[in-house]
């Protein structure tokens, strides 16, 4: 349908594949690799035939990236998003395993994938995570595309146990309207212009 919507629209438009950690959002310690390709095969084989490119979105992880990157075929574009750990902020951010930004970087570059970007996270960490990646991208001398999409969810309260993957749906702030996350989206553009 994405294809044929495609075609209908008369404009160079692509079909993005979306590829969901396998065993739920946001948590790292749930990730088994010899159980991923099982659970990821069907996602990747249905989808290939109408894909223009793949999107590892809300990887909580290198290697949940990295197991997903094996199983997509590699005559299309790869992108890898990570989400960060905002529940548990620090400074700079890392992902939900614990692992660094810079550890992304350089996971994204030795796959050759197209993209990095982070989603899936409160908009205020985005800045710090981008201003890692760049300096994380210009010390490795790459030219990486870097994007950003925040979320709008209400943050967790300090000491609150970790709910099982995506059970249930989080709030929605209330102060993020149109304009305020326009704000904190020039925010991020700048972040990718600063002095490094």
């Amino acid at each position: 349908m994405a294809q044929q919507a495609v075609g209908d629209s008369g404009k160079k438009l692509r079909v993005t594949a979306s590829l969901p950690p396998p065993f739920g959002a946001c948590r790292a310690d749930l990730f088994d690799a010899a159980q991923a390709p099982a659970i990821a095969r069907p996602l990747v084989d249905g989808q290939a035939p109408y894909a223009d490119l793949w999107l590892a979105g809300t990887q909580s992880s290198t290697a949940e990236v990295r197991t997903l990157h094996a199983l997509a075929p590699h005559d299309r574009p790869f992108w890898a998003t990570f989400t960060l750990d905002d529940e548990h902020p620090a400074k700079p951010p890392r992902l939900h395993s614990g692992e660094s930004i810079a550890d992304a970087v350089a996971t994204v570059i030795d796959l050759g994938a197209d993209a990095l970007l982070f989603n899936c996270s409160h908009p205020e960490i985005m800045a710090d995570a981008i201003v890692v990646a760049c300096a994380a991208l210009d010390a490795a001398g790459s030219t990486l595309r870097l994007g950003v999409y925040a979320n709008a969810f209400c943050a967790h309260d300090a000491g609150e146990a970790a709910l099982p993957a995506n059970n249930g749906l989080d709030d929605i702030r209330t102060d993020l309207s149109p304009a305020a996350y326009l704000a904190l989206a020039q925010t991020w553009r700048d972040s990718e212009t600063l002095p490094k």
